[in-house]
């Protein structure tokens, strides 16, 4: 553990660095203080982080730069959301679940394949990828997608 008192030493200087990131002085001391547990945890399962006699500040840096990055995808997909001036549902949404349910509905009814298709396609996976990975045609699989959208449009 005395490498956590040596990090704990140049506390100010990793606070400084996570600062020059953006922070406030706040997150700052939250972001370096999760550094202090990732390292604990690192040298406890046996991990050297040194270099030479003193801590690896490359890997000090590394690790808070992850830390900073990994706050900033979590506040972005927490974002801020204004409880006030939120509405609970208004036409279009509840025309939309209707829609939707229609939708849900006649893939049911569909053939099997049909319906497997445009699953996967609408689920992210692109023609190309899902041609590849079942070894049936490109055409044949984006004349189906085609068709059970123009099917589904014509439903709604």
């Amino acid at each position: 553990m005395e490498i956590l008192k040596k990090l704990f030493e140049r506390h100010k200087d990793w606070c400084d660095i996570v600062e020059s990131f953006g922070c406030n002085p706040e997150t700052a001391e939250d972001i370096v203080q999760e550094m202090y547990l990732k390292i604990g945890k690192l040298v406890a399962q046996g991990k050297d982080i040194t270099f030479g006699n003193d801590v690896n500040h490359f890997y000090i840096f590394r690790t808070l730069t992850t830390i900073f990055l990994d706050h900033k995808r979590r506040e972005r997909k927490e974002g801020d959301f204004d409880f006030e001036n939120y509405e609970v549902a208004d036409e279009q949404e509840v025309e939309y679940k209707k829609k939707y349910e229609i939708i849900l509905e006649e893939l049911d009814n569909m053939y099997w394949y049909d319906k497997k298709v445009y699953e996967i396609i609408e689920g992210g996976e692109s023609i190309s990828e899902l041609s590849r990975k079942t070894n049936i045609s490109y055409y044949s699989l984006y004349n189906t997608y085609k068709k059970v959208k123009k099917y589904l449009k014509d439903k709604i």
